[in-house]
């Protein structure tokens, strides 16, 4: 079967990959990418997603964004949790996500100030009702962490889930551990690839081997090798699609980081994937 690489963060519905995505897929299982996990983020996209996890072999998570809970309502977390217990025994249902917090915006201003506490408190509303779904479940959570991880491990300490995995993370070595603590893994990928980026390098060089899973969030976060500078960009230059495919070129950069083969470094993240997202076991490698 050769390297069995895992993809445990990609968006393989979203409108990038209308035009080519069996050749997505077909490009991925080339590369050795195997497992495949699709995140929802919204309730529009449930039916749909649930629907391309079946036709292309991949798993699947269902939840609400923390950057769309402003186009959500209540109501759709009645309708989240109506869609965990109809598909509780379909082994491609591996978590509840993608949900979190994103504070990334900067406040200026002081209405501006209000509105973003507004979607704060909005946004942990989503967050603390989706992880009691999750808890409720049994599911593993898929968390969303940008400028928010100590609200995030506060929510998880009230409301305990049974782990999963904290996705794109880039906070501290202290922040890390306390994830780790609770029983996440921590998703890194394309933007190992940066050496600019030297807080995260530090923490994929540094954190136990069974504390990291590798995700490239396709199309979003390019690696290095794909991204264009706003100037490029400005230029007329296309910003490279992130894809599936640059997963193993991704693990390459941890491989060297931490000193091990390629298939060393698959193996150990794919089995931190397992632990993470335990029905990912059920399903067959395609």
């Amino acid at each position: 079967m050769g390297t069995v690489w895992t993809d445990t963060h990609c968006h393989l519905d979203a409108p990038e990959f209308d035009a080519d995505r069996p050749a997505v897929v077909r490009r991925a299982r080339d590369a050795g990418v195997r497992r495949l996990v699709l995140p929802a983020v919204a309730v529009v996209h449930f039916d749909a997603l649930r629907a391309m996890a079946q036709a292309f072999d991949a798993a699947y998570a269902l939840g609400i964004h923390p950057l769309y809970v402003d186009r959500a309502d209540d109501g759709d977390l009645d309708r989240l949790a109506a869609a965990l217990q109809a598909h509780r025994d379909d082994p491609r249902l591996v978590a509840v996500g993608e949900i979190g917090l994103d504070f990334f915006v900067p406040a200026s201003g002081p209405e501006r100030q209000l509105a973003l506490a507004r979607d704060r408190a909005r946004q942990e509303h989503f967050y603390r009702a989706q992880l009691k779904l999750a808890r409720d479940a049994g599911l593993p959570v898929i968390l969303h962490v940008r400028r928010s991880a100590d609200a995030l491990l506060a929510g998880l300490r009230r409301i305990g889930v049974p782990g999963g995995i904290a996705h794109a993370f880039n906070g501290s070595a202290v922040q890390a551990a306390a994830f780790v603590g609770l029983g996440l893994r921590l998703g890194f990928g394309g933007t190992l690839s940066f050496e600019r980026a030297l807080q995260v390098r530090a923490l994929a060089q540094s954190l136990p081997a069974t504390a990291l899973v590798l995700e490239t969030d396709a199309p979003d976060i390019p690696p290095q090798w794909l991204y264009r500078s706003a100037e490029l960009r400005r230029a007329g230059a296309d910003q490279g699609r992130n894809e599936p495919a640059e997963l193993p070129r991704i693990g390459a950069v941890l491989a060297a980081l931490r000193g091990w083969t390629p298939d060393e470094t698959a193996q150990i993240t794919g089995a931190n994937a397992l632990a993470a997202l335990p029905r990912l076991a059920a399903l067959a490698l395609p």
